[in-house]
C-alpha cells in the first residue's frame, strides 16, 4: 500500500507541477491564474487537452509548440517533475498514510516552489504566495497534529522573522523584506529546532554556490542573487529529513 500511495501522490506532483508553471509566469505578471486558458505566450494558441499532459506533452511537440514552433522552456517539465519527487518524497516520510498533515505539507512544498522560480526569474517574493504560507502555517501549528505546537510555531516565526529583518537593516544590499516575511513563514510551519536547520542550509548552499559562480566569473562582486530558493531548498530538506539530520549531528557529537 505504501508504494500504492507514494505513486498516487506523485502523479498528483505532476499536475500540481504544470499548474505552479502557471502561477511561476503569471503571478510576477499580475495576470489571472484561472484566465486566459493555457497558451503559448509566444503566438497566444490556446493549448488542447493532450497538449497540457505533464511531461509527454513535452516530449511528444519535441520542445515546441505546436502552432507557431517557438521553443518551450525545459523549466516546464522540469517543475513537473520537481513537484513529483518531492510530493513522492512527502508521502514517503509520511509513511503513505494520507492525512491532513500530508496535505499540509504538499500545500507548503508547493508554495515554496512557485517562489522558488518566481525569485529566480524577479529577484522578488509576492506577499500574495507569502502571506497565504504564514497564515497556513500558523492555523496548522494550533489545530492540525503532527507538527510544531502552536506557541511553538508563533514564538519560531516571530524568532526567525526579528533576526532577519536586523540583518536586512544592516545589510539592505543582500538582505530583502520578502526574505523577511519568508522565514517568518518557515518558522511558523518548522518551529524549532528545524528553522535553525533550514537557514543553516540556506546559507551554507547560498556560500557554496555564490562562491561557485565568482570564482568562475559567473557573478560579479557584490552582484544580488536571491536568497529565496535556497532558503525554500533548505526548508524542504528540513521538514522531510530535518529530525534525522539533527539526530545523526548530535550522534556525532556525543557518541554513546
Amino acid at each position: 500500500m505504501l508504494y500504492y500511495y507514494t505513486s498516487v501522490c506523485a502523479l498528483f506532483g505532476l499536475l500540481i507541477g504544470s499548474f505552479l508553471n502557471v502561477v511561476i509566469y503569471r503571478v510576477p505578471r499580475g495576470e489571472s491564474i484561472a484566465v486566459p486558458p493555457s497558451h503559448c505566450p509566444s503566438c497566444g494558441h490556446f493549448l488542447k487537452p493532450w497538449e497540457l499532459v505533464p511531461v509527454f506533452s513535452y516530449l511528444f511537440l519535441k520542445g515546441r509548440c505546436r502552432q507557431c514552433h517557438a521553443r518551450i522552456s525545459w523549466r516546464y517539465p522540469g517543475v513537473e517533475l520537481l513537484t513529483a519527487a518531492l510530493f513522492l518524497a512527502a508521502a514517503w516520510q509520511n509513511q503513505g498514510v494520507l492525512n491532513l498533515r500530508l496535505g499540509l505539507n504538499l500545500i507548503f512544498i508547493s508554495i515554496l516552489i512557485a517562489l522558488t522560480f518566481i525569485d529566480i526569474d524577479t529577484l522578488t517574493l509576492p506577499d500574495v504566495l507569502v502571506w497565504p504560507l504564514l497564515g497556513i502555517a500558523l492555523a496548522a501549528a494550533f489545530f492540525v497534529p503532527g507538527g510544531p505546537s502552536g506557541w511553538v510555531s508563533l514564538v519560531s516565526a516571530v524568532g526567525a522573522g526579528a533576526l532577519f529583518w536586523l540583518i536586512a537593516l544592516i545589510y539592505p544590499q543582500g538582505m530583502g523584506l520578502g526574505d523577511v516575511k519568508l522565514v517568518a513563514a518557515l518558522g511558523a510551519m518548522l518551529g524549532f529546532p528545524l528553522i535553525i536547520l533550514a537557514v543553516f542550509l540556506a546559507s551554507f548552499f547560498g556560500s557554496l554556490i555564490g562562491g561557485s559562480l565568482l570564482l568562475l566569473r559567473k557573478l560579479k562582486f557584490r552582484q544580488h542573487i536571491p536568497f529565496g530558493p535556497f532558503l525554500a531548498g533548505g526548508a524542504v530538506i528540513s521538514l522531510l529529513w530535518g529530525e534525522r539530520i539533527i539526530a545523526l549531528y548530535w550522534s556525532v557529537i556525543f557518541p554513546s
